[in-house]
């Protein structure tokens, strides 16, 4: 199948990348530069897209990075990343003379409220609880441009994915040497639920739903089946087993809201308990179900 990638350079889209060339599909991915088998978002605002199959939009700048502070151009910067991409996308899909079958949106659960009780679906509200929520309430928004302006056939999925857990990026590379280091421990309290995925997983997920040809449904929670229960304590208690290093050092909750902002702080000090109702029901199967299995690949 013919894919058309966006922000294919990042942690997510490398891994994508490579799964996507081995399963036999022919990817282009949109970049700041042109290049073989690369297009740009200016070429894709100016001229559309090619014909394809499926399109994924996996841009977006890293809303955790702490070498950036929070400021007001930097939450300008986060919102635009991902509202402009898409929203460029998604016009070019509705002016597309031969859409593709897929238009697939990889967002985060950040969209329910953070709750320590309360379990969520694909079918739970969310949207209006804080910065991120919003954020992800109007990133979706932006890529209905794509399927409601006219009739076409183009089916928009929004995965909404939890923490995802890889080698070579993400959230597990940042907390490995402080690990390694003995100084490792819970965030916060380390109640709060820790909704997460193995990359591998997501990227399956992400296939399966290109080759279904949009089918298995118009949102998919992205996160393990043990998530409805993973806390943040539990993931730490996991790591430390994983690496063999004590875990007793905790990062106070006025630590990481200094260093992160409110705004940003509510991230890892809050969560959302997930569950993958309708990425079950699709008949996708999990290969790093739970903590134990995702964290011994990933550290073997």
């Amino acid at each position: 199948m013919r894919v058309i990638v966006g922000g294919g350079g990042g942690f997510i889209g490398k891994f994508l990348l490579q799964l996507l060339n081995k399963r036999g599909h022919k990817v282009t991915v949109i970049s700041r530069k042109p290049g073989e088998r690369r297009i740009t978002w200016d070429d894709v605002s100016k001229k559309g897209i090619p014909n394809c199959d499926a399109v994924v939009n996996l841009a977006g700048e890293n809303v955790l990075n702490p070498l950036k502070r929070w400021t007001q151009q930097f939450k300008q910067e986060v919102i635009s990343s991902r509202i402009d991409t898409t929203r460029t996308l998604a016009e070019a899909i509705s002016r597309s003379e031969s859409p593709p079958r897929s238009w697939i949106l990889v967002t985060g659960v950040g969209f329910y409220p953070p709750s320590r009780t309360q379990q969520y679906s694909e079918d739970s509200p969310g949207g209006d609880a804080d910065f991120l929520s919003r954020l992800v309430r109007d990133w979706e928004a932006a890529a209905e441009l794509g399927v409601t302006d006219r009739d076409v056939k183009t089916q928009l999925v929004r995965v909404r994915s939890g923490v995802v857990l890889g080698r070579d990026g993400g959230a597990l590379s940042s907390m490995l040497w402080p690990f390694r280091l003995c100084l490792g421990g819970p965030v916060g309290s380390g109640k709060q639920p820790f909704p997460w995925i193995h990359i591998e997983d997501l990227c399956r997920l992400l296939c399966q739903v290109i080759e279904q040809e949009g089918r298995c449904g118009g949102i998919l929670n992205a996160v393990s089946p043990s998530s409805i229960t993973d806390t943040n304590a539990d993931f730490t208690h996991a790591l430390s087993q994983a690496l063999r290093r004590p875990a007793i050092l905790p990062a106070p909750a006025f630590a990481i809201q200094a260093l992160l902002g409110q705004d940003r702080a509510v991230m890892l000090l809050e969560g959302q308990r997930v569950a993958p109702k309708k990425t079950l029901e699709s008949g996708f199967t999990f290969l790093y179900p739970d903590l134990s299995s995702a964290l011994s690949e990933l550290l073997s």
